[in-house]
């Protein structure tokens, strides 16, 4: 059976993944799977896999801390559509929240996470000590932070990834294809004809 350039390209992505979070040897060592790249979440779902209430999803959405970057609500009546790396990010908001990061500091790192790949989150472990939040690239990087005499904590985001996966794979999904073309000059009356044709 012939594999596509596709599967050949997840396989790829997924080894390369993995091999870079076994060579960090920070805390995780476990393989992470590619998402479903076709794959949308309504806000009760990223909900549900994040921990958060919705109240939390829609204030973050609402002032710019993680937007779903599938699709964005437009006025009364439309849903936001999440994609795995945005409920891996509304995780991450989460956790850091819970040890008393401050909603500035997770700014700071949202915006960090953004300017990834959804390749390279994988192998990112943040650490903090309450104050700041710190990427750690190698295991030399925990040590320094250490060394400071200020405890700190990690977040492997390959373990959060892990979890975010486990609790879609019982959740309900949306086909984003529609969704995921460029904006170039097309409205969403012309986006919602396309989506219907495909069916």
């Amino acid at each position: 059976m012939a594999v596509s350039s596709g599967e050949d390209k997840v396989d790829r992505e997924r080894r390369l993944a993995s091999r870079q979070a076994g060579e960090q040897g920070l805390l995780f060592d476990n393989a992470v799977a590619m998402p479903n790249p076709n794959a949308g979440y309504r806000g009760p779902t990223a909900c549900a896999a994040a921990g958060i209430t919705y109240r939390q999803l829609d204030y973050w959405a609402r002032t710019g801390l993680v937007e779903p970057s599938i699709r964005p609500a437009h006025g009364s009546g439309s849903q936001r559509l999440y994609g795995f790396r945005d409920i891996l990010v509304l995780k991450v908001v989460k956790r850091l929240l819970d040890a008393g990061v401050s909603l500035q500091q997770i700014r700071t790192a949202v915006t960090h996470l953004r300017d990834r790949g959804v390749e390279h989150l994988a192998t990112i472990t943040l650490m903090s000590d309450g104050v700041s939040v710190y990427e750690c690239t190698s295991a030399d990087e925990v040590v320094d932070l250490l060394q400071g005499g200020q405890g700190v904590f990690g977040i492997a985001l390959g373990r959060v990834w892990q979890e975010v996966e486990g609790s879609l794979a019982n959740l309900p999904a949306e086909n984003a294809d529609p969704y995921l073309e460029p904006r170039t000059g097309r409205d969403e009356l012309s986006a919602r004809r396309r989506a219907r044709k495909t069916g």
